[in-house]
Formats: structure tokens, sequence, C-alpha cells
């Protein structure tokens, strides 16, 4: 399975994106500020990650649903998968980041926020957005399939 992250707004406290399964967009995304300005998927020629407000680095990165999340696994929002969220892996100097349900940049941390971008700053409708896409990631998983996210 084939995600696609192709980031349409960069502003200075946030990133809009259209997030694409096997190319057919899915929903809206919202992170933190790209920081990897000359998209090369590293922080160089004056580029700084800053803890908790930095997107993660242009790339293509494995996602697996193995691993359960501590901070999310007992969250009313995700019962229905015991926490097992997307999680990305081998993200460069960034470690835990998943695909989940929020709203603002403020809630992400570096993950990637899923929902629908009808307020300037923001997504909305996040849970209807991730209950949306975890099924199609679940029965890819399930299946076996290899699951990769190009940000774009």
């Amino acid at each position: 399975m084939k995600l696609l992250l192709k980031r349409i707004a960069l502003r200075p406290a946030y990133t809009i994106g259209w997030l694409y399964v096997n190319g057919t967009k899915v929903c809206d995304t919202i992170e933190d500020t790209v920081r990897d300005v000359n998209k090369n998927g590293v922080f160089d020629n004056g580029e700084k990650k800053i803890a908790g407000q930095t997107a993660i680095p242009y790339g293509t990165y494995d996602i697996t649903l193995a691993v359960q999340s501590p901070k999310y696994k007992d969250k009313a929002a995700y019962k229905f998968c015991n926490g097992y969220l997307p999680r990305l892996l081998d993200v460069p100097e960034f470690e835990g980041i998943l695909i989940h349900i929020g709203n603002t940049a403020e809630d992400s941390a570096g993950c990637i926020l899923v929902g629908e971008n009808k307020e300037v700053g923001k997504v909305i409708n996040s849970t209807a957005a991730f209950n949306r896409l975890y099924p199609m990631l679940k029965t890819a998983a399930d299946r076996g399939e290899k699951i990769q996210i190009e940000i774009a």
C-alpha cells in the first residue's frame, strides 16, 4: 500500500497537506512547521529541528500498525484499535511519529493529523477521517502488505 502526503501549504506555524492512499485522496492533513526547506530529507544548511514544533523531513517511510502507543492506548477514540496507531519507522531525528486524530499543529509534536481543512490553520472532522483511513491500513497490514508513505 502506498500513501502519499503532498504538502500544499507551508505556513510559519503549520503545514497543510493532502493524503492519498493508492492514488486516491482520502483526507487533508495538518503537521508542524516544515523546516526541511530544501526538501532533501535532512536538517542541513542552517535548517534546525525544534522539538515538538517541526514536521518530519521529506522522504519515504515504512508504516507499521504493530506498535501500541502508550500515550493513546487508553483514549476512547482509539479503543477500536487498542492504541495500535499507524507509526512511521526510521524517521531521521524523530521517534514515535504517528498518524492520528487532532485539529491543530499544537496537537501534533511532529505527527501527521488527519481531517478536513475547512478552517484556516486547522483540520476538522479528524475522528471521522481517521476512522476512514485506519481500516484501509489495517486491511493491508492484515494481508501482509508493505505500507509506505511518501512525504512530498
